[in-house]
């Protein structure tokens, strides 16, 4: 059961094929034998069978779970099963899912047979013990989890790529929707004027069920949309002549890989083939987006850890001299460099005399930047076609040798805009590369317009045909499990 959809299991369970405990524990045995991909820091087994348990009785009674997050709650109240939570770097700070105080989330696909059997070309004599690949981050457990088939689809946060990064460099389809659309109530606030719950899927299809689930207005979170939201099943496009595709001129950077460019001109042609209009656009203030990204985050960033002092939340030092001393070893022991760090730069950013000077410069950039988009958008551009990420997934021994601040620059290159315009995305993989690892594409969709922008992702994923991860070589014979459970679900700590 567990290589199909959402809504074939559905449909399986709902006809008796298999039940939802049955499911739930092919779910759970596949997170143990894939238990070195690091991808989960809390299984919730016993939480997840007794919930499997009460699932067959929801037939017939219905199910409302206990739970205050609104993304979860409204899964749970669906039927979904909470398989367990995920890891990712501390605070969602990285793009690479390393610097997290459980350790690094190591990419399934190093695993894979596709890429095993790339690698016996190279010179023996590398270290496996570190040459594995990371995920991609900060949603990397999430992302590892679904690529591993131990979960249908997992929740993440995307405040400057963190869903949309690790679904490219582990071959699944991360969605970042339209801020607003997805309540953020219970959601540790990193930047919240940016940050949005994102969904991770195995195919576009199921992102959009999920998103379905999720969408619409909360009491609890004032900035979500008003309006009654529709469904978001999406059609089968067979005719994409009548859509505008737009490539971004700017986002053709030096760092970007000769591979991801390649497979981005053949997608761009695979709609112009098809009778697509593809048209280069111009986004002029793309050069200064991650520089006001950076200001805006931090200074949000050192907003939001203030809550995290030993009194009210989180970690409290046993020291008891004074209350400032108990405070200043608290954010000392509780937060590791790279929260520090954004913390500082933050505090320095909202100092009196810093204020006007990068605060609010940085906001009128952010304006400049979404008008940007707004400009392609009303010029008659239907949905935007970018790259994810620079190049496929690289070892962690090579990842680190870069300071998290310069990583997540890199990683967010393509992605981040997207946030402070606060539009909606999704990465969709595309074909693997020479080393046979998951390449990833991005759409970029008009606000609120989700639906058409999944749609047409949905379009591409038919025609790209993106091959399934094989595993089978380090786990066995996976054909029994490779059939699936209901809506199991990770969820991002």
């Amino acid at each position: 059961m567990l290589g199909r959809t959402l809504r074939e299991v559905s449909v399986a369970l709902k006809q008796g094929q298999i039940t939802p405990t049955e499911l739930c524990q092919e779910c759970l045995s596949l997170i143990k034998k894939t238990k070195f991909l690091n991808a989960y820091i809390t299984v919730s087994e016993e939480v997840a069978l007794k919930q499997a348990e009460e699932s067959e009785e929801r037939y017939k009674k219905g199910y409302v779970p206990p739970y205050n997050a609104t993304v979860v709650q409204k899964l749970l109240d669906q039927g979904a099963l909470l398989m367990g939570k995920t890891n990712l770097d501390e605070f969602a700070m990285g793009s690479g899912s390393t610097d997290g105080v459980f350790g690094p989330v190591k990419n399934p696909w190093s695993y894979s047979k596709q890429y095993r059997e790339k690698k016996k070309q190279k010179p023996h004599g590398e270290n496996e013990d570190t040459n594995w690949l990371i995920t991609g981050g900060s949603s990397g457990g999430s992302a590892a989890a679904v690529s591993a088939f131990t979960c249908f689809a997992a929740l993440g946060s995307d405040t400057g790529g963190s869903t949309r990064n690790p679904a490219a460099l582990c071959g699944v389809v991360g969605l970042k929707p339209t801020y607003g659309l997805v309540s953020r109530h219970g959601l540790i606030p990193l930047v919240n004027s940016m940050d949005v719950p994102g969904i991770l899927t195995r195919c576009v299809d199921d992102a959009a069920t999920v998103l379905g689930v999720l969408a619409g207005h909360d009491c609890k979170d004032s900035t979500t949309v008003q309006d009654p939201v529709k469904s978001f099943i999406l059609p089968s496009l067979t005719d994409v002549s009548k859509l505008c595709i737009g490539i971004p001129k700017e986002y053709l950077v030096p760092e970007l890989s000769s591979e991801v460019q390649s497979l981005w001109s053949k997608a761009a042609k695979l709609f112009e083939s098809e009778g697509a209009k593809v048209i280069e656009v111009s986004l002029p203030h793309t050069s200064y987006s991650i520089v006001c990204y950076h200001v805006l985050c931090t200074s949000e960033v050192a907003s939001n850890m203030a809550r995290f002092d030993g009194l009210e939340y989180g970690h409290r030092c046993d020291i008891n001299v004074s209350t400032e001393a108990m405070y200043a070893a608290t954010r000392r022991e509780g937060f590791n460099d790279v929260v520090r760090g954004r913390i500082l730069s933050g505090n320095f950013f909202l100092l009196k005399e810093n204020y006007e000077n990068y605060f609010i410069k940085a906001q009128k950039v952010r304006r400049l930047i979404a008008n940007d988009f707004v400009n392609v958008f009303n010029s008659g551009v239907d949905v935007l076609l970018t790259p994810t990420t620079l190049s496929e997934a690289v070892p962690y021994v090579e990842f680190i040798k870069e300071d998290n601040r310069t990583r997540s620059a890199q990683g967010d290159i393509f992605t981040q805009a997207v946030n402070m315009a606060g539009l909606p995305a999704v990465s969709v993989p595309m074909a693997l590369s020479n080393q046979g690892l998951p390449i990833g594409l991005q759409f970029i969709g008009r606000a609120f317009c989700d639906q058409q922008l999944l749609t047409v992702a949905k379009w591409f994923e038919k025609q790209v045909q993106f091959p399934i991860i094989q595993l089978q070589e380090i786990m066995g014979d996976c054909s029994s499990v490779f059939e699936n459970d209901l809506a199991s679900v990770s969820l991002k700590q």
